[in-house]
C-alpha cells in the first residue's frame, strides 16, 4: 500500500515502515542497503570498531505499568547497541517538553533515566532540551543516541542466519505492548500486565563471551513484534524460518487481553526482550545462558532456520499446520515506545 501522506503506520516498524525508509528516507540520506539494515551502525576508528545508534520515543501515556519513557528511553538505545554485539558506554538525551509539563513529572521521568543508565552501567555524557508551546508537542517527547565498543571481533549482523540454526527468545511475548495499551484505554484486566523493559547488555555479553562463533544473530522484537523482526531477518539472510507455536511463551494475561482485543502476540511490541540465532549444537547451553538472568528465566527455543530461499517465515499451528507471517501491514498499537 502506498501513500502520499505519512500515517500512524509508518511509525509501525512494519512493512509501511520499510516502506518509508527504503523507498524515502535512506535513499537520500545514506543509502544503506536492506541487508545492512541492524539496530546499529558499526564504525572504523583508530582505536577499533565502535557501535552507534539513535532512536526516538513518543509513548502515549508517558507512564505505564512496568515503566516510563525516560527508562524506556535509555533501555531502548543500550539494546539496539547490545544487539550489535557491541558493549553500551555512553548515551546523548534529547528533550522536547510540552508548555505545561509539571516539573514534577519531568523529574520522576530524569530520576528513571537516571536509574536505568546506572543499572545498564552506561553514563548520559550529552543532551539537549527545547520547549514547545501548549498544545504543539505531547507532554514529553525522548532522543536518545548511543555509543558502544566492542570487545570481540566478530560481526553479529541480521544477515548472519544460517540453515540449521535454532531461533531462541529470551522471555515471554507482547508484555510491553499490551503494559502500555492497558494504561492508555483504561482497561481492568484479571491480572496486571507490567512492561519488560529492561537492559539486555549483561545477558547480551554473556552470549558472545560463552558462546563464540556459534551465535549468529541478535534482535530485539520491538515494533513489530517478533513476526515482523523474524521476518526482516529472513529477509537479510536469505533464508527460510519455522516456528513453533506450541514453544512460543505468552503468559496468561497478555494470551487472554489479546484474544478479547483480537490480537496476535507475535505482532505486540516487547522492550526487554531479544531473539537469537545460535548454531544447533550450542542451542541449549544458550538457553541456560539467558535463563540465569532475571530478564531470560521464561527463555524458549521457538524455530529453526529450515533452509537458504527468498525470506519466508511459518508457523507450525499447535494442529500441525503451517501458516505463513508477513510483516505487520498497518498499525495495530501506535506509540508503544
Amino acid at each position: 500500500m502506498k501513500s502520499d501522506i505519512i500515517l500512524l503506520g509508518h511509525g509501525s516498524g512494519g512493512k509501511l515502515s520499510h516502506q518509508l525508509l527504503d523507498d524515502v528516507i535512506i535513499p537520500r540520506l545514506s543509502g544503506v542497503a536492506q541487508k545492512d539494515q541492524n539496530d546499529a551502525a558499526v564504525l572504523t576508528s583508530p582505536g577499533g570498531r565502535l557501535a552507534f545508534t539513535t532512536d526516538s520515543y513518543v509513548v502515549d501515556p508517558i507512564f505505564f505499568a512496568g515503566g516510563n519513557i525516560g527508562d524506556l528511553a535509555v533501555n531502548g538505545t543500550v539494546n539496539d547497541l547490545a544487539m550489535a554485539g557491541a558493549r553500551p558506554l555512553y548515551l546523548s538525551v534529547g528533550l522536547i517538553l510540552e508548555e505545561g509539563l509539571p516539573i514534577s513529572e519531568l523529574e520522576q521521568v530524569l530520576d528513571s533515566m537516571k536509574a536505568a543508565a546506572a543499572a545498564a552501567d552506561v553514563r548520559i555524557v550529552t543532551g539537549d532540551t527545547k520547549v514547545v508551546p501548549r498544545g504543539k508537542g505531547d507532554r514529553i517527547f525522548i532522543n536518545t543516541a548511543g555509543i558502544g565498543t566492542f570487545e570481540h571481533d566478530r560481526e553479529i549482523l541480521g544477515s548472519g542466519a544460517r540453515p540449521g540454526d535454532r531461533i531462541l527468545v529470551s522471555g515471554t511475548l507482547g508484555d510491553h505492548g499490551m503494559a502500555v495499551l492497558a494504561g492508555r484505554e483504561g482497561l481492568e484486566l484479571q491480572s496486571p500486565i507490567e512492561s519488560d523493559s529492561a537492559p539486555l547488555n549483561f545477558m547480551v555479553a554473556d552470549l558472545l563471551s560463552e558462546l563464540g562463533d556459534a551465535l549468529h544473530v541478535l534482535r530485539d522484537p520491538t515494533r513489530g513484534g517478533v513476526a515482523t523482526t523474524l521476518k526482516e531477518i529472513a529477509l537479510q539472510s536469505d533464508v527460510d524460518l519455522t516456528l513453533e507455536e506450541t514453544q512460543l511463551p505468552v503468559s496468561d494475561a497478555v494470551r487472554g487481553a489479546c484474544a478479547i482485543l483480537g490480537l496476535d502476540p507475535l505482532f505486540v511490541a516487547n522492550e526487554g526482550k531479544l531473539l537469537a540465532f545460535v548454531a544447533p549444537q550450542q542451542s541449549e547451553a544458550a538457553l541456560q545462558i539467558m535463563r540465569r538472568h532475571p530478564a531470560g528465566r521464561q527463555a524458549a527455543i521457538i524455530g529453526e532456520v529450515t533452509g537458504q530461499s527468498a525470506g519466508k517465515v511459518f508457523l507450525r499451528t499447535a494442529i500441525g499446520g503451517l501458516r505463513s507471517i508477513e510483516m505487520l501491514a498497518g498499525e495495530q498499537l501506535p506509540r508503544i515506545c
